[in-house]
C-alpha cells in the first residue's frame, strides 16, 4: 500500500472521529432546520473511471416551480447549506470516502459520469488518480471557474503533483474558508499554457 493511502487513511479515520461531535450538531440542525434526508448521494466517477457514491450533508431543498421542474441551485441553497458550503463543512461526510478508498484526501473533486464522457480524453486523464476532498481547482477560483478552466487545473495538478504542492492545497484550502473563493489569473494561465503545450 503506498505512504499516500495510509496518510488517507490514517487521516480520515481521525478525522472522522475527531470531528464526529460536529457532524452530528451539523445533522441535528438539518434534521429539525430542513427535515430529511440528511445527506446528499450522488453517482460520481472515481479513479480507473468506476463509479461510486459520494456523500454530502445536504445543502439545498427540492424547491420546484409550477411545472414540477427543480429551481435553479441558487434557489434552492437554503441559510444553513449556503453556510455549510462556504466553510466546506458540507465535503465532511466524505472522509467516509476517502476511508473506504473512493477518494484522496487531495485531487481532482468527483464528477458525473456525463461530464467525464462529454470531456473526452482529459475526462479519462483525469480519472488516472482518484478524486480529492480539496483539489488545486477549489483553490484557484472554484464555483468563479469555467468548466475548461477546472478540467486545465485539475490536468496541471495530476501532471504536477507532489508532496510540496499538497501540502500547499490544504494550506490553501484552510485560506479559501476563511476569506472565501478568491480566481487566481496566474495558476488559470498557466494550467492551459501547459495542457495546450501537452497536446501539442
Amino acid at each position: 500500500m503506498r505512504v499516500s493511502r495510509l496518510v488517507d487513511i490514517a487521516v480520515a479515520g481521525a478525522g472522522l472521529l475527531l470531528l464526529s461531535p460536529v457532524m452530528a450538531v451539523i445533522a441535528c440542525a438539518l434534521l429539525l432546520g430542513e427535515g430529511k434526508p440528511i445527506f446528499f448521494r450522488q453517482a460520481r466517477v472515481t479513479k480507473g473511471g468506476r463509479i461510486f457514491q459520494v456523500i454530502k450533508f445536504r445543502t439545498m431543498n427540492d424547491g420546484r416551480d409550477a411545472q414540477g421542474f427543480l429551481l435553479s441551485d441558487v434557489i434552492r441553497t437554503t441559510a444553513l447549506g449556503g453556510l455549510l458550503r462556504r466553510l466546506r463543512l458540507d465535503e465532511l461526510p466524505q472522509l467516509w470516502n476517502v476511508l473506504t478508498g473512493s477518494m484522496a484526501l487531495i485531487g481532482p473533486r468527483p464528477l458525473l459520469p456525463g461530464t467525464i464522457l462529454d470531456a473526452g480524453e482529459s475526462g479519462r486523464r483525469r480519472c488516472s488518480v482518484a478524486p480529492g476532498l480539496t483539489g488545486w481547482a477549489q483553490v484557484n477560483g472554484n464555483s468563479l471557474l469555467s468548466d475548461s478552466d477546472k478540467i486545465a487545473l485539475d490536468l496541471w495538478y495530476i501532471a504536477n503533483r507532489s508532496v510540496l504542492l499538497d501540502l500547499t492545497i490544504v494550506f490553501r484550502t484552510a485560506w479559501v474558508a476563511l476569506r472565501g473563493e478568491r480566481f487566481n489569473p496566474v495558476s488559470i494561465g498557466r494550467a492551459h499554457e501547459s495542457n495546450t503545450r501537452r497536446r501539442g
